[in-house]
Parts: C-alpha cells; structure tokens; sequence
C-alpha cells in the first residue's frame, strides 16, 4: 500500500550507507540508493522533521555461531558516505545489531521529538532495513519502506522483502510519492 498520510512529526532512518557497505556487490547500484536516500534527508531536514543516519561499527557482543572475524575492517569503513551531508542536527545512530533499535535508544530518541511515523531506506533490505523495520513495527511506529532507496546484496533478497514482507508491516513506497507528500 503507498504512503496514505504524513504524520507530524515523521522522521527518516537511513541504514548502513556507509563507505565499507556501499562499496560491496548490491543488486542495485549504490550510487542510485545513495542519492535517493541523501535527497529524502534535504527533504526532511527542510521540513524540519529529524533526519536519522545509522551506521554499523562493529558485530554483536556475545555469542554468535558465525565464530570470530578473520579480518579487519578499513579504517573508513563506518563513515557515512559524504553524499547524505551529515547535518549538526541529524541524530547519529551507531550500531552493533542488524536493527537500528535494539542497543541504541533509538526509540527514547524519537520519543522525545514526538514521532510516529518512520521512513526507511538503506542497505541491505534483507538484513538492517527489515529488522530496523520489524523492531519500529513492534515499538508501534507507522512504518513507510521507501522502496527504490534501498537494496541488498542478493536482488531475490530485496524482492522478496519488499513484495511479501514489507507490505504487512507498513507502507511502501518511492522517493518521488514521499518527497512529493514531503511538500504539500
């Protein structure tokens, strides 16, 4: 279902688009989500609503079976990309999870502000994207996938997510219909 109503205050929450995830093999090209996602941020920063940029900088403490990384990672590696031009006013959400909620404060962050509504884009839509999504779902935020500012590693990934998944957690929709409902 697309976007049906603009809450006030909404908020953007764009996951992972950072220098070492943009970089990897996507299924769509980065460049593309990276712009989507940076105009949806000029938008909201205009509107005054809050702009929420999540990076990753490290694995989940405790046990995983996965077994411990082999590698290190670049020194950029969790930067934002420049593109999304990091405002004094954007809040800055570094992560160690999948979703961008748990073990953050997140959700006493938008709280605060009065938001109800989220607006998600990012990479990759299998992994932050949807759990970032199911944790805003669970903590009774209304929930807007921005569906061509967003991708995974595998297209059938991606595919899947927004076609059977998303759908029953909230709204999707595109950059145009968000940015035009952003300027009414």
């Amino acid at each position: 279902m697309p976007l049906t109503t603009l809450d006030n205050p909404a908020a953007l929450i764009v996951i992972d688009l950072q220098k070492g995830i943009v970089g990897m093999p996507l299924a769509h090209p980065a460049a593309e989500i990276v712009e989507r996602s940076a105009q949806l941020a000029r938008a909201f920063r205009k509107r005054g609503l809050p702009v929420v940029l999540v990076n990753v900088t490290a694995a989940a403490p405790g046990r995983t079976d996965a077994g411990p990384r082999k590698f290190s990672f670049p020194d950029d590696w969790a930067e934002l990309v420049p593109e999304l031009e990091q405002q004094p006013g954007d809040i800055l959400v570094s992560k160690q999870r999948v979703g961008a909620f748990i073990g953050t404060g997140l959700d006493e962050i938008l709280r605060e502000r009065g938001v109800t509504q989220v607006f998600l884009t990012g990479i990759a839509t299998s992994a932050g994207v949807q759990a970032t999504a199911f944790s805003a779902y669970d903590y009774g935020y209304n929930v807007v996938f921005v569906v061509d500012a967003m991708t995974d590693r595998e297209a059938e990934a991606h595919s899947y997510c927004i076609e059977k998944v998303f759908p029953k957690r909230g709204e999707t929709d595109s950059t145009a219909n968000v940015l035009k409902a952003l300027v009414l």
